[in-house]
């Protein structure tokens, strides 16, 4: 079964991840089938192609919510705004807001 997810590049304290169509079983950094785009998170840029993302999900590919998050961004037209965080990480903080409550 094939994977659309992030593969992580650049240095330490500046990483950057390639989004990358994988088999599910391979590791985070290991072979991929595809590179579709980047997502550099530090500077707010980011570019996938749609085309092959839609070809590796006629094929029976899932994405991780990262990568759905940059396709459905991508799909649209815009890009990630600097200093707003995606949907995704506001979940796994929810321990945070029942603290508070």
């Amino acid at each position: 079964m094939v994977r659309i997810r992030l593969k992580k590049t650049g240095a330490k304290n500046w990483i950057s991840f390639r989004v990358v169509a994988t088999d599910i079983r391979s590791s985070r950094d290991g072979y991929t089938l595809e590179t579709l785009g980047f997502y550099d998170p530090k500077q707010s840029n980011e570019k996938l192609d749609v085309e092959r993302t839609e070809y590796w999900l006629s094929q029976g590919a899932q994405m991780s919510e990262t990568v759905a998050d940059i396709y459905k961004r991508a799909k649209e037209g815009k890009s990630k705004v600097r200093g707003v965080a995606d949907p995704y990480t506001k979940k796994k903080n929810f321990k945070k807001e029942a603290a508070e409550a």
